[in-house]
């Protein structure tokens, strides 16, 4: 049960707090404080028995502060905004045939792949991130979208291909 102190506290939180998921929180615990049932709070916030519970606790050891929004997300801002406009020009220069020669993902290198944005990002800038959506989003920002190459044998012959079709069209 929360004080008539600490409620004021999570309202005012909650009204001056213009964070999304902190707002949430603070309402879930005050919520859950002043006698509210479990499934009626998860019916209106959205939230886990074991999150509110998180909550709860944070909010009994750190006060409002603990229930503030503390991500800062794994790939932020790892490249530079000078950097992001120098690989925007780029990629629009260079294909990655001319970077990687054969080792380029698709057969002919000539449109650029979330794997061969990953090995030049790391080889221009020595940078990583974590996931291939940061580099779908990567290539949304220099104005490229992203398409799912085609799935080519590398090792097929142009010249069987050519005779197959050639023996096709006879028959």
């Amino acid at each position: 049960m929360l004080s008539k102190n600490e409620e004021q506290q999570l309202v005012n939180e909650f009204l001056q707090n213009k964070d999304g998921p902190t707002r949430t929180r603070a309402q879930a615990v005050r919520m859950y404080g002043t006698g509210y049932a479990f499934p009626e709070i998860q019916t209106l916030t959205g939230c886990s028995h074991t999150s509110l519970m998180e909550w709860c606790q944070l909010f009994r050891t750190q006060g409002v502060a603990g229930l503030r929004d503390k991500r800062l997300g794994g790939n932020r801002a790892k490249l530079t905004r000078s950097q992001r406009e120098d690989l925007k020009s780029k990629l629009r220069q260079y294909t990655p045939s001319q970077l990687f020669g054969s080792q380029a993902a698709t057969r002919g290198g000539q449109f650029w792949t979330v794997e061969d944005l990953h090995r030049a990002v790391k080889h221009w800038y020595g940078v990583e991130y974590q996931g291939r959506n940061s580099y779908t989003e990567l290539l949304a920002q220099c104005g490229l979208s992203y398409q799912r190459p085609a799935k080519v044998f590398k090792s097929r012959s142009q010249a069987k291909i050519a005779d197959f079709e050639e023996q096709v069209e006879k028959k």
